[in-house]
């Protein structure tokens, strides 16, 4: 049961008595524990809930249309806690933090709630029957995995967890039931690469059209490693060896399937210095939230854009910067100048940041701390504003990972800063605006 928190005023609920502070015990003689229980249950057009109201046990039917809302609110958005990670990754990023961030950076959750509802990565190994037996049920889907291998005891290992290994064979129940699925796959140099790739992609690409996506990342390594298992970051050589062998394969499956399913992180190809694929590569950008694609989307959107564009106002030129990560500098760089040998009063510079925070082998924007911001841009010519990726920020979009606001870092350089959206439209939009 859970405790509501509050019932909107005028709703479904509140014109049928329900009260704050009342126990939701059943919807139709099921259990509710948490949020998927709750948005499963009240889709019928004919509700019954049974409300715990002090010594009481009471219910309350509810005759609606089929998927409306009934007005309760609670505490949290799952209606209970997240659920924490049981493993120990040997490549875990959060492990790899300093001491001294803000708490809520340490929690490592692994919540297939979560997976459904925001598109987090889940392991698999904090689930029991029932909530495999829920997520088939309840045909949750799509659901994003951690898959990083399919090979039972290189999984158990990486996820330091004896009860990691089954990770495929739940994966084989969720395709025979129709539950859809992406995949990534944290690579990690000398481990999971290689011939354990290989048997990975061949494994899941057997479970196609149900994993309809996998993304091949690299293994994010920062100079906080001591005592954690030892792991190098790839060479060059050694990134387009992974392109090879990932596109190689992925042809495979496009002829035999009609689709890749496996494509690599964008790191592998700034890294490799290898081109992009086109766009129609990446078919429809499955994977882009999770760096692939990105940098191709936006160079594709900005071409677009950027025909549009006239000739500034020569009575108003425009004076800005940008500043992104290692990883994006290039494509950026290449981006304004082709503006600038557009608009010839634009005058942009763009900065590369690196990150000393998390080191030299981090190279993406949203990594990069407000505090490195301020000491590799202080005293720069930054102009009447500085563009940001938006990345940068958390999801509030109101601190970057140090801690730092937007408002210090406007004070301490003393400029006004914009956050830009990995949108290549926006981008010229908003480098060309002059109000």
């Amino acid at each position: 049961m859970v405790r509501i928190h509050e019932v909107q005023s005028g709703s479904l609920a509140d014109r049928h008595g329900v009260k704050r502070g009342d126990l939701l015990v059943r919807i139709n003689g099921k259990d509710i524990n948490d949020v998927l229980d709750y948005r499963y249950y009240i889709t019928e057009p004919r509700i019954r809930l049974l409300i715990h109201r002090g010594p009481e046990l009471f219910d309350v039917v509810i005759r609606k249309p089929r998927y409306d809302d009934i007005g309760l609110e609670f505490e949290t958005f799952l209606m209970d806690e997240k659920r924490a990670c049981r493993n120990k990754c040997i490549f875990c990023f959060i492990d790899q933090l300093p001491e001294g961030m803000r708490e809520p950076l340490y929690f490592k959750d692994d919540d297939s709630r979560l997976s459904f509802l925001m598109g987090n990565y889940i392991t698999l190994t904090n689930m029991d029957e029932h909530d495999i037996s829920r997520i088939i049920e309840m045909k949750m889907s799509p659901i994003n995995i951690s898959v990083h291998t399919t090979d039972p005891d290189l999984r158990c290992k990486m996820l330091n967890n004896r009860f990691a290994g089954s990770c495929y064979e739940t994966m084989k129940r969720f395709a025979e039931a129709g539950i859809e699925m992406h995949g990534q796959i944290v690579l990690c140099r000398g481990v999971n690469d290689g011939s354990a790739l290989l048997r990975t992609m061949q494994d899941l690409a057997a479970l196609h059209p149900a994993v309809s996506s996998v993304s091949i990342v690299p293994a994010g390594i920062t100079k906080y490693r001591e005592k954690l298992y030892p792991l190098t970051p790839f060479s060059p050589e050694e990134c387009r060896d992974v392109i090879a062998q990932v596109e190689g394969f992925a042809e495979e499956c496009f002829s035999r399937y009609g689709s890749r399913i496996f494509f690599c992180g964008d790191e592998f190809y700034i890294k490799g210095k290898v081109r992009f694929p086109g766009e129609s590569y990446y078919e429809g950008y499955p994977q882009i939230e999770n760096g692939v694609g990105m940098i191709r989307s936006m160079a594709d959107e900005f071409s677009q854009a950027i025909k549009t564009v006239e000739e500034l106002d020569p009575h108003r030129p425009r004076h800005c910067s940008v500043a992104t990560g290692v990883a994006a500098y290039g494509v950026i760089r290449r981006m304004v100048e082709e503006m600038k040998g557009r608009c010839y009063n634009l005058n942009c510079e763009v900065y590369e940041i690196k990150n000393e925070f998390f080191g030299e082998n981090i190279t993406v924007a949203g990594l990069i701390t407000g505090k490195d911001l301020y000491h590799q841009l202080v005293g720069k010519d930054l102009g009447d504003v500085l563009f940001l990726p938006s990345a940068m920020l958390r999801h509030e979009r109101d601190r970057f990972l140090d801690d730092v606001t937007p408002k210090w870092l406007e004070n301490k350089l003393n400029t006004r800063i914009v956050f830009l959206d990995n949108d290549g439209y926006a981008f010229v939009e908003q480098i060309l605006a002059q109000s």
